[in-house]
């Protein structure tokens, strides 16, 4: 809307003016101290000063009113572009990317998904976490802040995590839970008691997260490749779409899918289009291709095996580019591990079942611009390396 300025008209006064005091007759209705009750031929000085005055009040006000307006159009501005907001000590960001912040701020303790949930930037994965160990680890993963547990019903461990998340003091409905429909279940008619399955061992009734495990399909019975429904996933997730509408389900996704077979996926007419991706993402498998493409596209990724998987974990900290980083930031290698993930604008899910890990693994800061691009060209300036690479006898990368 644009702003009119108003042209201000000044009146001379002072010795040097040409107004003339006009002559006052002694008659009728006058006094020896000037006119009673009388219109004068011409307007009074102070009167004219007067007006003078409010016209530059006037133009003064609207000014400041411009460049208020200015200001908060510019701060608007600035403020979508990508940085974090703060909300009661929470932030979000535009497009999932939070690169350019500043060291001064915090990384994201969620992000927001298009139904509106929030859901916490750090998870604690429990992929290959023994029986016995899963349990207490979920235990100290939420006493020290964690809201956020990734799950999975291949990993067989779902019963022991419900029964840790019940003993905990952490009431459900503040706790983030992810699971996974696997490769078996992919037929409609398998999904939803392959859900109801995960639910009961769970202990919930529902769950804030579900995601396809993998773009492959499996015949009933074995793990042979069902190429058509691989092909089309579409039958799938009509049916996830419907465990939202019955409530068994909050938010549905996907999991190591590449871009063709997003798009081969999303090309259907959704009704729920998938909230994330979850995906390997280390330094030794940065992918930062899909990594744009999903931030162009408003899909969030997660990255599970941040540390580069129990086969890559101990070479990854000694990375002498993350070795610096660390000293300069105080940061464990792991910390600066986890803080750039987050920093790209991805979920991190972090798997350990020692609690003092778990408890490392949680703390995070932000990295100044220049290091995160340190590490961001050391990742993708080597030849990709993926750790998880199940040979089922399709190529699932393609």
């Amino acid at each position: 809307m644009p702003i009119r300025y108003h042209q201000l008209v000044t009146y001379e006064s002072g010795p040097n003016s040409t107004y003339e005091e006009p002559k006052l007759h002694s008659s009728p209705g006058y006094s020896s101290e000037g006119p009673l009750d009388v219109q004068a031929d011409v307007e009074d000085p102070i009167k004219t000063e007067n007006k003078r005055r409010r016209r530059a009040l006037r133009f003064g006000f609207l000014s400041l009113l411009a460049a208020l307006y200015m200001t908060f159009f510019v701060a608007k501005s600035f403020l979508s572009g990508g940085f974090i907001r703060s909300c009661h000590g929470k932030h979000r960001i535009g497009k999932h990317g939070v690169h350019q912040n500043a060291t001064s701020a915090k990384l994201p303790t969620y992000f927001t998904l298009p139904s509106g949930d929030k859901i916490p930037a750090i998870a604690l994965g429990v992929w290959r976490a023994a029986p016995g160990e899963v349990g207490e680890a979920v235990k100290a993963a939420l006493k020290v802040g964690y809201r956020h547990v990734d799950d999975a019903w291949i990993y067989g461990n779902e019963r022991e995590v419900g029964e840790a998340i019940r003993a905990s003091s952490v009431p459900r409905k503040d706790i983030w839970l992810t699971s996974k429909l696997w490769n078996t279940f992919h037929a409609p008619e398998d999904v939803e008691p392959a859900l109801d399955e995960s639910l009961a061992r769970l202990g919930t009734d529902y769950l804030d997260l579900y995601l396809i495990h993998w773009p492959v399909a499996f015949k009933k019975g074995g793990n042979t490749v069902d190429f058509d429904l691989t092909e089309n996933p579409y039958p799938t997730w009509q049916k996830l779409e419907q465990m939202v509408e019955k409530g068994k389900v909050r938010n549905i996704g996907i999991s190591n899918f590449n871009i063709r077979r997003i798009q081969n996926l999303t090309s259907n007419p959704l009704k729920i289009q998938p909230a994330v991706n979850q995906v390997e993402l280390s330094y030794w498998n940065p992918q930062p291709e899909l990594v744009k493409w999903s931030k162009e596209n408003g899909l969030l990724l997660e990255a599970y095996s941040p540390l580069g998987s129990a086969e890559k974990v101990k070479e990854s900290l000694e990375i002498p580019e993350v070795l610096v980083i660390a000293k300069e930031t105080g940061l464990t290698p792991a910390q600066v591990y986890i803080s750039w993930h987050i920093q790209r604008g991805t979920v991190v899910l972090p798997k350990s079942v020692h609690p003092v890990r778990v408890e490392e693994n949680f703390h995070v800061a932000p990295l100044s611009s220049d290091a995160f691009e340190r590490l961001e060209k050391a990742a993708t300036s080597h030849e990709p390396f993926r750790a998880v690479d199940p040979h089922w006898g399709i190529d699932i990368w393609n």
